[in-house]
């Protein structure tokens, strides 16, 4: 078949992505670019650490971050994002800062880090009263915490798995699960870290059971990279990219008498859905039962728990005390 009268693919606007050498989550990132944009990915060098404070150092080495951007520099992307949630708040706020400028003065083009977008993006929404979900260590936690306070934020409540590696491999019921543990309290939004961690599929599940705005750190980064050119990301009933949606269960907030009544037939729908799986599931995931091994900075690490699948499972949820949350 003849196809030239097609005339040639659509033109393609491209974003370039610098990722860690771990990062297993391209096709998530897809999920939010819209057709007439390109990802450009690459990689930083592999260094035998696990995730911790120290690789989160390694990974965003200026010297580093140059010779990624430089690569991409070939294809001649309009932004570069860096995408790792860690790596870019582990300097605090002024170390953000001096990422994004060794960045675009490498390719001589704008760039954006995960932490610097997570700013934007809560400041977009008007949260300031923040719960966060992470897979990390409680060091590496408290560094989020941190760079929270720096930027404006208050951490209201907090979830955190202890895991050093195999992220990637968490599954949708265990973020669930954290996410109903860190949001407690006066919150406007919950956020959940690591662009390691999948979260595309479960913001709009969350969003209607929590009637919040919910963020992860792969969603603000192609968000903010998007904006950034002037394009919008896509992604079902998200608060963050839809306006609308800020006036369903992200715009709703639970009164002394009980949560607003539900209009919207699709948050009905779902949280049909979660009222249906609750009234099967009274007891906690086996996830959440009895601690590993602990690692390094004494959090569960090593463990080997089947709850969590073959390889990952280093240990419970925990409170802001460090130890197993409680239900």
């Amino acid at each position: 078949m003849d196809v030239s009268f097609l005339g040639g693919p659509q033109p393609q606007r491209g974003v370039g992505v610098v990722a860690p050498f771990d990062f297993a989550l391209d096709r998530e990132l897809w999920r939010w670019v819209p057709d007439e944009v390109s990802l450009h990915l690459t990689r930083t060098p592999f260094v035998p650490v696990e995730v911790s404070l120290d690789l989160a150092r390694l990974v965003s080495e200026h010297e580093t971050l140059h010779d990624a951007v430089q690569a991409l520099a070939a294809v001649a992307p309009e932004v570069v994002a860096y995408a790792c949630t860690s790596g870019s708040f582990v300097g605090g706020v002024a170390g953000e800062r001096a990422m994004c400028a060794a960045m675009s003065q490498a390719g001589e083009i704008p760039s954006l880090t995960t932490s610097g977008a997570l700013l934007e993006a809560l400041r977009e929404i008007g949260a300031r009263r923040i719960a966060v979900v992470t897979p990390y260590t409680r060091s590496v936690t408290d560094s989020l915490e941190e760079y929270l306070a720096e930027g404006g934020m208050t951490v209201t409540g907090r979830a955190y798995l202890g895991l050093t590696r195999h992220i990637w491999k968490v599954p949708y019921r265990d973020v669930v699960d954290m996410a109903r543990q860190a949001v407690v309290g006066a919150t406007d939004a919950l956020f959940i870290s690591c662009t390691n961690l999948p979260t595309y599929d479960v913001i709009p599940q969350l969003e209607a059971e929590l009637r919040m705005p919910v963020l992860s750190a792969n969603q603000v980064t192609m968000w903010a990279a998007l904006r950034a050119i002037g394009a919008q990301a896509v992604g079902p009933y998200q608060a963050l990219l839809d306006p609308v949606a800020r006036s369903g269960p992200a715009g709703m907030s639970v009164s002394p008498s009980g949560p607003f009544p539900v209009t919207d037939p699709v948050v009905e729908s779902m949280l049909g859905a979660v009222e249906a799986v609750e009234s099967v599931v009274d007891e906690p995931e086996a996830a959440l039962a009895g601690a590993a091994s602990p690692g390094p900075d004494g959090d569960p690490a090593d463990g080997l728990d089947p709850g969590f699948g073959t390889g990952l499972g280093e240990g419970p949820y925990l409170d802001d005390s460090g130890g197993p949350a409680a239900g």
